[in-house]
């Protein structure tokens, strides 16, 4: 009971707010087109447009704001968080805003919606709550109007109590109909004021760029902490524990033909000791080079061109230090397209072309003169294709038999 009274009094608040408010939209769509068309043909015309599409997003956030009393969730805002800084610009900018028009729209309609709607919800409201009350205050009608048609059911005390008991069982259909209406109106208030489906869609692309750009930096971030983390911890150990093993093979040496089974021993375990540094120190470079952290793309890949085998022709163009996650996409991909020449393309040699684009967009490309024939869909071209696609990337291959063979990838500078 206590919710349904709630209810129906914030459906009565909203429709006769709903009054007041169609009042003020009205004179401002009638003021403000009359205004815009009479102003138009000269340089006023811009102005008064901005002035009138301000007046409405005013009214149309008190819509929004107004509508809180009938719906669970707040109409979000749908206008752009920055605007051109030209009058005319600005202008031009509203009025291809869908917005804009959804607005005035509302506004248009409001003041005769909301005088049907709360009229309907006064009347009915008003007629069932008299009607209930009539036992109370039908004493006080004159006697020669008791016997008028509008007042006969309230002519005896009996038929005032039948009148009554009729009013509280319709009293529930009344009190639905007062938060229909107000909730139809509101609901239509939501579908006009809140954001279209292609800003929703854009906003929501815009939000999915921004996380899965922070995700990205988070993830480069975590390898750049594990490759400190072994090279500073795991791999000094073992440099500490080989040079332990050397110092006590050293000290058996005095001992004699009696400890040269140790020294052997000693001897394979300082072997496996530098072993699992080497593997140690390749699993550092694979994770995130220390040298593309400290000099950047370009000095990681001078540093990988001078270890390479074949010889290579490059051309580096970087204007400034790129993102970690991009400077690591591209050192990877250059990285396992050498690799991947060195096994397989029987070339003599390669060359990479690096650059930004006036877009941009980086540009990376590997070419090699081997035989050619790789396979677009293989398991080490698939991987670097999803890494490159993470960044909003794309990765094409060209290798026709006989050679030669092109991996291209362009990747979008803006994470």
């Amino acid at each position: 009971m206590r919710d349904m009274v709630q209810r129906t009094v914030r459906s009565l608040q909203y429709l006769l707010l709903g009054l007041a408010a169609g009042i003020g939209a009205l004179v401002t769509v009638v003021a403000g087109v009359t205004g815009c068309a009479v102003l138009g043909v000269t340089h006023l015309g811009a102005p008064a447009f901005l002035a009138t599409t301000s007046v409405v997003r005013r009214l149309a956030g008190l819509e929004r704001r107004r509508a809180a009393l009938i719906l669970p969730v707040r109409i979000p805002t749908p206008y752009p968080a920055a605007e051109a800084a030209v009058v005319s610009g600005r202008a031009r900018q509203r009025a291809a805003h869908p917005a804009t028009w959804r607005d005035t729209a509302w506004l248009t309609i409001l003041f005769p919606l909301t005088v049907f709607c709360a009229v309907l919800a006064v009347v009915v409201l008003a007629v069932d709550l008299a009607s209930l009350t009539a036992p109370a205050w039908a004493w006080a009608l004159p006697p020669e109007h008791r016997g008028d048609p509008g007042f006969m059911p309230l002519a005896t005390p009996g038929r005032q109590a039948v009148t009554a008991l009729a009013a509280l069982a319709l009293l529930p259909a009344a009190t639905w109909l007062v938060c229909a209406l107000a909730t139809g109106q509101a609901r239509l208030a939501a579908e006009l004021l809140k954001p279209g489906r292609t800003q929703q869609l854009t906003e929501r692309t815009d939000h999915l760029a921004r996380t899965r750009s922070r995700a990205i930096d988070a993830q480069a971030a975590e390898l750049r902490r594990i490759e400190r983390d072994l090279h500073d911890g795991a791999q000094a150990r073992i440099v500490a524990l080989g040079m332990a093993l050397a110092l006590a093979e050293r000290r058996l040496k005095t001992l004699g033909p009696a400890a040269d089974q140790a020294r052997a021993d000693l001897t394979a375990a300082r072997a496996d000791v530098n072993t699992a540094l080497d593997e140690l120190r390749h699993l550092v470079r694979g994770i995130h080079p220390p040298i593309l952290t400290d000099r950047g793309l370009d000095g990681a890949l001078t540093a990988l061109f001078a270890d390479h085998p074949l010889p290579i022709t490059s051309d580096i163009r970087l204007p400034r230090r790129l993102a970690p996650a991009l400077e690591a996409a591209a050192y990877f991909l250059i990285a396992e397209a050498l690799t991947n020449i060195t096994k397989h393309a029987h070339a003599t040699t390669a060359t990479v072309t690096v650059h930004t684009r006036p877009d941009g967009t980086l540009t990376v490309i590997v070419t090699d003169d081997g035989h050619g024939g790789a396979d677009p869909d293989g398991s080490g071209l698939t991987g670097l294709r999803r890494r490159i696609e993470a960044l909003d990337g794309t990765l094409t291959l060209t290798s026709p038999t006989g050679g030669p063979t092109t991996v291209q990838a362009e990747i979008p500078c803006a994470l």
